[in-house]
């Protein structure tokens, strides 16, 4: 192994350290990181106890404290990013068969989302960090003359708690903003996907990141549940479930932190009856089933108009099952794996319920058939006609490659069934009318809405949720912001200010 990888050679395969201080850390405590296509431990990975995550914090804020970054130029933080972009992409195929590895993603898939989105997302935070303003003047036009200025100032140590789906992207989203504007950072990753996020610590590191300013540590919720109550951490930044994400705003809440929640979704999905149909059905699949369905912003109910139904759902299952389910490193797979036994007997029991709510199980259902599926996590893409808008498979998250099928008389009652959810992450629209979709758009109540397209997570674009679906936003030109505290300080011009004040307060001539 390279001497600034974390990871060190154990029994055989890699055994991941955690990073705190700039250094590597190892505990007496290390679970196996299991390949969900195999069931076999490809690495193990050492687990932080809680005197780790009092460590991490504390050398964020003594990073932070010392000052070295939080005053280092934009231009010279910005520097650091690119760098760290560049090592990235020069060890992309090594770092997207990682990926493969800990989250059965399709290589496919991996290459593209699983490192290349947070390659470019790297770059173009390292562009705002350059266009950054942390002061800008305010002058009064009122009575009182006064020349001011209002300050984006750092929070402090901040925490990002990351999922297991899209380990590398949240790293990168929850971690360089924060670093950007000069924060210091403790990065929880979940235990069964750490592998990116502590070569993005190596990384970080070889491309002149100081000591301190990003500490990586694995582990469970428990691990996530004491870096939300510590009194050291400012702000929390969160991605999972909304459920979890119940639990970490209440705890934030008892010393008021800063709170950014990216949480779960029931993504509508609307085609109109003058859609391309053939662009819809490769859409709707896509939406659906990318990363075997385990993307929170999936478009997991298909809002079909009555007339188009049945034609649509014959060629969207003649088209599924020309899908290749198999090995994700196999350039030809389509469809990959689940997470791990837990997911997977949580979607065959969502599967289930289906079923016994009435329910017409149209295609999948179960593990598929044949040599290659007796070990491994394995579900079918799974389609669901005749579902109500009441049924739970229509309602909760089920964060599998599973599809419910609605099928709706007019737009207005298409707009009524998106909107009727808990959720609001994402949604999407098929036509050929842009006009009219863009009218459909601006009625969703979903913080992302995609046109004739599903899971464009542009740079560009700020992403998060409306209702249960979260609180913030990542990505998009603000999303330094999200990372700062404002101060305003005013100097009176006026030369009246004692006299004025005294005589506010004390009354005149005295």
């Amino acid at each position: 192994m390279p001497a600034s990888s974390p990871a060190v050679s154990q029994s055989g395969i890699p055994h991941y350290r955690m990073f705190i201080g700039g250094e590597w850390v190892d505990t007496t405590t290390a679970l196996d990181v299991v390949n969900p296509a195999t069931e076999r431990a490809d690495s193990t990975v050492a687990v932080a106890e809680r005197e780790h995550l009092d460590a991490a914090v504390t050398a964020a804020q003594a990073a932070f404290d010392e000052g070295t970054w939080r005053h280092t130029p934009p231009a010279e933080r910005a520097a650091v990013f690119d760098r760290a972009a560049a090592i990235l992409a020069d060890r992309m195929d090594e770092l997207a068969t990682k990926s493969v590895l800990e989250t059965g993603m399709p290589i496919r898939t991996a290459t593209a989302l699983g490192v290349g989105f947070p390659m470019t997302h790297l770059s173009y935070y390292a562009d705002l960090t350059r266009k950054f303003e942390s002061v800008r003047p305010a002058l009064s036009s009122g009575p009182v003359l006064y020349a001011g200025t209002i300050h984006k100032e750092p929070i402090g140590v901040c925490a990002g708690i990351t999922p297991w789906n899209f380990p590398a992207s949240t790293a990168v989203w929850k971690s360089v903003p924060a670093m950007a504007v000069g924060n210091s950072v403790v990065l929880k990753v979940d235990e069964k996907t750490p592998g990116f996020a502590l070569e993005l610590a190596a990384i970080l590191r070889d491309a002149g990141l100081p000591a301190g300013v990003f500490n990586v540590v694995v582990g469970d919720g428990a691990a996530g549940e004491h870096l939300v109550g510590h009194p050291l951490v400012r702000l929390i930044s969160f991605t999972g479930s909304t459920a979890t994400g119940r639990r970490v705003m209440a705890e934030a809440s008892r010393s008021i932190k800063r709170v950014l929640l990216e949480l779960g979704g029931k993504g509508p999905n609307i085609v109109l009856d003058d859609a391309d149909i053939d662009l819809a059905v490769a859409g709707s699949i896509y939406a659906f089933a990318l990363h075997a369905g385990q993307a929170c912003e999936s478009g997991s109910r298909l809002l079909l108009p009555s007339a188009l139904h049945d034609d649509f759902v014959e060629r969207l299952t003649t088209r599924v099952k020309t899908m290749r389910i198999g090995d994700p490193l196999d350039p030809a797979t389509d469809l990959g794996p689940v997470m791990n036994k837990a997911q997977h007997e949580r979607i065959l029991g969502y599967i289930d319920i289906g079923k016994a709510e009435g329910a017409q199980l149209v295609h999948g259902g179960g593990v598929p058939s044949g040599a290659g599926f007796d070990r491994g996590f394995w579900v079918e893409p799974t389609i669901f006609t005749g579902v109500t808008n009441d049924m739970r498979i229509a309602r909760e998250e089920i964060f599998g490659p599973v599809l419910s099928v609605i099928s709706y008389d007019s737009v207005d009652e298409a707009i009524e069934i998106a909107n009727d959810s808990d959720y609001g992450l994402a949604a999407g629209v098929w036509s050929s009318d842009n006009t009219r979709a863009l009218d459909v758009a601006a009625r969703l109540q979903t913080g992302s809405v995609w046109i004739n397209d599903w899971h464009n997570m542009s740079q560009h674009l700020p992403f998060g949720g409306y209702k249960q679906s979260g609180i913030g936003r990542e990505l998009g030109p603000d999303a330094l912001e999200e990372f700062t505290q404002v101060k305003s300080i005013t100097v009176d011009m006026s030369g009246e200010l004692s006299r004025r004040a005294y005589g506010l307060v004390l009354g005149n001539g005295r």
